[in-house]
């Protein structure tokens, strides 16, 4: 898993990115807000960070800021969110979970609580990554249930089907752009004894 920390303050940052970097996750730091953000911008895939310990005030984008813009970035709406601040009052501590941090360390903060914090965004974050991926699996099983169960029209005589923009065609292409069925030809019994009478009346 890869964290992304950002903090102005170069001490603090040099402690979350050791402290983290120890344990054996993958830490990639910004000094302020807007870095942190052009950093979400630019990583992309597996080096993506999947969660994020952000100071509250820093210059340009502060944390809370970047809460709101990962919640509205399509790709970003998942990244499980850690706010590193030194308010204690309750109403400020709630405004940073509306924005959508997932959780909040107050200043100063202990090395073992962040830990366990981080550990806890990390199991967030993998059962996440892993429903999501239930999820798609199931969308692709409904979406071929429903192409098994669509009435197809088919030729009572040269045997094409209609598809769907009302175009006649071939059986063999029509399941072959909509499953992944192979297909190979062969001669049915009866086609073959048709086939081998009519070669046996054709003129020598």
């Amino acid at each position: 898993m890869r964290i992304l920390v950002a903090e102005d303050d170069a001490v603090t940052r040099k402690i979350l990115e050791a402290t983290l970097g120890g344990l054996g996750w993958n830490v990639v730091t910004a000094p302020d807000g807007n870095a942190a953000w052009r950093l979400f911008e630019t990583l992309k895939g597996e080096n993506a960070p999947t969660l994020a310990v952000l100071d509250w005030m820093m210059p340009g984008l502060e944390g809370i800021e970047i809460c709101r813009r990962l919640r509205a970035t399509p790709g970003f709406e998942f990244v499980y969110v850690i706010l590193l601040t030194s308010r204690r009052d309750k109403q400020d501590l709630a405004a940073g979970l509306a924005a959508g941090a997932n959780d909040y360390i107050t200043k100063p903060f202990d090395l073992v609580e962040l830990e366990a914090r981080v550990r806890v965004g990390e199991r967030m974050v993998k059962l996440q990554t892993s429903l999501a991926t239930r999820v798609a699996e199931l969308e692709e099983a409904l979406a071929h249930v429903s192409r098994l169960q669509d009435l197809l029209p088919i030729c009572s005589y040269c045997k094409k089907v209609r598809n769907e923009t009302n175009y006649w065609e071939q059986v063999e292409s029509y399941l072959a752009s909509r499953s992944d069925v192979k297909l190979t030809h062969g001669i049915c019994p009866q086609c073959l004894e048709t086939m081998l009478r009519e070669l046996d009346g054709a003129p020598a």
